[in-house]
């Protein structure tokens, strides 16, 4: 177990997302949360996964953030779902 509390979540956001700097926009915000770390990625043209991990209240914040997105997306539907830690997870990234 590691000694600062984490949380750990898999967030899927559907709609009107890509083409619309939903990814930059997400690495942005998380970038504003110190300990916050994850991926970002379209899965297809109307979908973008992300992972989260990091303080709680960061991965709250940012599973907040993730139902609206950014100005231009339209978010019509929205996961999170709780998941394992990812020991090995550093920073926040774009990977697909």
């Amino acid at each position: 177990m590691s000694a600062v509390h984490c949380s750990a979540k898999w967030v899927v956001v559907r709609g009107r997302v890509t083409g619309v700097g939903f990814r930059y926009a997400t690495l942005c915000q998380a970038l504003r949360h110190p300990g916050l770390a994850g991926t970002v990625r379209n899965a297809d043209h109307r979908t973008v996964e992300c992972l989260l991990q990091g303080p709680p209240e960061a991965v709250e914040a940012m599973v907040a953030w993730l139902r609206h997105g950014p100005p231009g997306a339209v978010v019509s539907e929205h996961t999170a779902e709780d998941i394992p830690e990812h020991p090995d997870l550093a920073g926040f990234l774009i990977t697909g």
